[in-house]
């Protein structure tokens, strides 16, 4: 006897809900509602370390262990997974997405199962100059990325599997040996790149998107805070971070920026920052933690591309 086709969705946010329905995909949906590229995690996203890890986390978010238990652990862990005959993901090029993607396939490796599992992953969209997210998609788009979903190999996942549990450990240097890795993830190496350029740089203390602000400060008309975020929400890169998430950046980066005239500029120590003059390693850093992974432990080498352990 035939079994019947079902497949559930793992999308990664709840404007994707309604925009599926909108393309005639109808299926059961589980949605992502996680930022796991920030703060601390643990490996087995089942455990009650896990969840304290990050109910701890998001507090500073007014997140509270209902709401986080209720929108994001109990659909995941109460789903039955082997009721479906595929399952899809739907995540984005940039990081935020990845480190979300890695920890969904790497849960779903507990689960044994032998169906296939497909990923739906936006970013180049031909004739456009910038990387497109999902939900900037028409629906025309979103259909045709759906059609030509990935098929993940065992390979796939088993990377996925490693690169988790790799992020939910205190040292991230190894992650440079798999930006060389093929894979059927066709953004992955960009996004590995991109996590390593989250550490300071070893000459001015700054991480690669705290520099690209103040390089945003010197070189555009900024008039205010809130002028400044659209800039950086748009020329972010491989991050894919909201607006929150820039927002505590820019406040960090606060003793290196003032407003003159309605105009936000760098005082002296922004533009000895922005030219690698001066490290600022001890004025701005914290507890910042990636997966793992304290941040202020570690520095990035631009040449060579590599962490190494801060002196």
């Amino acid at each position: 006897m035939k079994m019947t086709q079902k497949t559930l969705h793992i999308i990664n946010g709840d404007s994707l809900v309604s925009r599926l329905h909108d393309i005639g995909i109808h299926d059961d949906q589980l949605v992502w509602r996680e930022m796991l590229c920030e703060g601390k995690t643990v490996f087995n996203l089942a455990s009650d370390d896990f969840k304290n890890a990050r109910v701890n986390y998001l507090a500073q978010f007014e997140a509270t262990e209902e709401t986080y238990v209720t929108s994001f652990l109990k659909p995941l862990l109460e789903t039955n997974y082997k009721e479906y005959t595929s399952i899809v993901l739907w995540f984005e090029y940039d990081v935020f997405c990845h480190i979300n993607m890695i920890a969904a396939l790497s849960y779903l490796k507990t689960k044994k199962l032998d169906i296939p599992i497909y990923l739906v992953c936006s970013g180049w969209i031909p004739k456009e100059t910038h990387l497109k997210g999902l939900g900037e998609l028409t629906d025309k788009q979103l259909l045709k990325h759906y059609n030509e979903k990935i098929t993940l190999t065992k390979y796939d996942i088993m990377l996925a599997n490693e690169l988790w549990r790799l992020y939910c450990t205190d040292d991230h240097t190894i992650f440079k040996e798999f930006v060389t890795h093929k894979s059927s993830f066709p953004y992955l190496s960009n996004c590995i790149s991109a996590h390593l350029k989250r550490f300071p740089d070893v000459t001015n203390g700054l991480n690669i998107l705290e520099t690209n602000i103040l390089k945003i400060i010197k070189k555009e008309k900024i008039k205010s805070i809130h002028h400044l975020t659209g800039y950086v929400l748009q020329y972010q890169g491989y991050y894919g971070f909201g607006d929150l998430q820039i927002k505590n950046i820019i406040h960090k980066l606060a003793g290196f920026f003032e407003i003159q005239k309605e105009q936000v500029v760098l005082n002296r120590q922004g533009h000895l920052a922005l030219d690698h003059i001066k490290s600022f390693y001890d004025l701005v850093t914290d507890d910042t933690i990636f997966g793992g992974c304290k941040k202020y432990e570690y520095c990035y080498h631009p040449t060579q591309q590599i962490l190494t352990k801060h002196e």
